[in-house]
C-alpha cells in the first residue's frame, strides 16, 4: 500500500533479495517512477547506517543468536510498536511513525 512513498531500496547481498529485480520490476509498475534497489558492499555497515541502528534497538529486546521461534508474533509486534513510536534524534525528535504518516501521500 506504501508503493507510491518507495524511491530507493537499499539492501545486503543476501539471497533473500536474489529476485530483487522482479522486485523492482514489481514496485515500479503502473506507470511509477522506477524503484532503484542498491547492494551494500560485504563487511560495509557504514552504507546501511539506519539498519544497524535499528539492529542496534532490537538487540535491547532481542538478544543476538536468540531463536526467533522463541518470540511470539504478539511479542514481536509490541516490540515493533515500541521501535516505530520511540522518538529520534536523527528525525528531530519525531518517532518513525509519525515521519511515515507525515511523508505518505
Amino acid at each position: 500500500p506504501y508503493r507510491d512513498s518507495l524511491r530507493t531500496i537499499t539492501t545486503d547481498n543476501g539471497c533473500e533479495f536474489a529476485a530483487h529485480l522482479e522486485i523492482t520490476r514489481l514496485l515500479s509498475m503502473k506507470n511509477r517512477e522506477k524503484v532503484i534497489v542498491y547492494f551494500a558492499d560485504s563487511y560495509c555497515s557504514w552504507q546501511k547506517g539506519a539498519i544497524e541502528n535499528a539492529n542496534k534497538l532490537i538487540r535491547k529486546y532481542i538478544p543476538k543468536k536468540s531463536n526467533f521461534d522463541d518470540f511470539s508474533d504478539k511479542r514481536i509486534m509490541e516490540i515493533q510498536k515500541k521501535l516505530n513510536r520511540r522518538p529520534r534524534e536523527k528525525i528531530n525528535f519525531d518517532s518513525p511513525k509519525q515521519r511515515f504518516f507525515a511523508n505518505v501521500g
